[in-house]
């Protein structure tokens, strides 16, 4: 994948790398059965390499964030994007706001320095779904123990950042001209990409939809355990990478080594570089 910063409309965006994530393989699943994720093992091997991203948007209001990367909280394979962000020039308290695409670890555990609020000044956007959801006692009771993490992440947030969480709708994000928030639901209940409109070309930067790029570019019935509601999260993966290709949408993700764009192939999609 290509350059690291790119220009979209009124924005400047920067690829912000935390680390690489290195689950084994065993999360690795497949609508089709156990013959098909074993083929998709055969390729991978007995563990996974995941990139962790996380972005920073330099526009007309300052400088933002979406997502935030794991910050001190995943060992020291991780947490890099704060270095990369000092690199840029940013300092913690210049960051105005923060885009969370869900509430998983990867994405919302950098904004917290311990349990306090490591960015000083920023406003945190959630999707509404996703905060409903990871505040519903409920909802929480009804899941796997592996999968109630980002219940006590939000709870935490919310604590950290009294009075600055904001619960965002899908559509025009307000007092962000230019970007769109896209329902992607399945990994999460409100997981959601953000759609840069550049003039001569967009930009959606999709979190979680794809961890595997190529190979669920290539089969969208490949998952992960992480996803809550997997046959969701595999409608939203077909539905979204079409209408990627279609309107020739450079592309980018938490999982993804920088930028890209699609072209059918196949059942699939191939990626080529931005």
């Amino acid at each position: 994948m290509a350059a690291s910063k790119r220009e979209f409309g009124v924005y400047t965006v920067m690829h912000l790398r935390d680390g690489i994530f290195e689950p084994s393989s065993d999360v690795v699943i497949h609508a089709r059965g156990d013959a098909a994720r074993q083929a998709v093992l055969d390729r991978l091997g007995p563990q996974l390499h995941l990139e962790v991203n996380c972005f920073l948007l330099r526009g007309p209001d300052g400088v933002a964030l979406i997502d935030a990367g794991t910050g001190d909280h995943w060992g020291a394979a991780l947490g890099q994007a704060r270095a990369a962000l000092k690199a840029a020039g940013v300092a913690p308290e210049q960051v105005a706001r923060v885009l969370l695409t869900h509430l998983h670890g990867d994405h919302a555990l950098g904004l917290l320095e311990g349990d306090a609020a490591w960015l000083p000044r920023a406003e945190i956007l959630v999707p509404e779904a996703d905060l409903r959801f990871f505040t519903d006692p409920a909802a929480r009771e009804a899941l796997p123990e592996a999968k109630r993490g980002a219940f006590g992440i939000t709870e935490r947030v919310l604590r950290a950042y009294e009075g600055r969480v904001r619960p965002i709708p899908n559509g025009p994000v307000a007092a962000f001209p230019g970007i769109e928030a896209i329902p992607l639901p399945g990994h999460t209940p409100g997981h959601t990409g953000y759609l840069l409109r550049g003039g001569t070309q967009d930009l959606l930067i999709w979190g979680d939809a794809l961890h595997l790029f190529t190979e669920q570019a290539a089969d969208p019935e490949t998952g992960l355990a992480y996803d809550i509601d997997p046959a969701l999260a595999i409608r939203t993966r077909q539905d979204m990478l079409a209408r990627a290709a279609r309107e020739g949408w450079m592309v980018a993700g938490a999982h993804v080594p920088g930028f890209g764009v699609l072209e059918a192939a196949g059942s699939g999609y191939r990626v080529l570089p931005a």
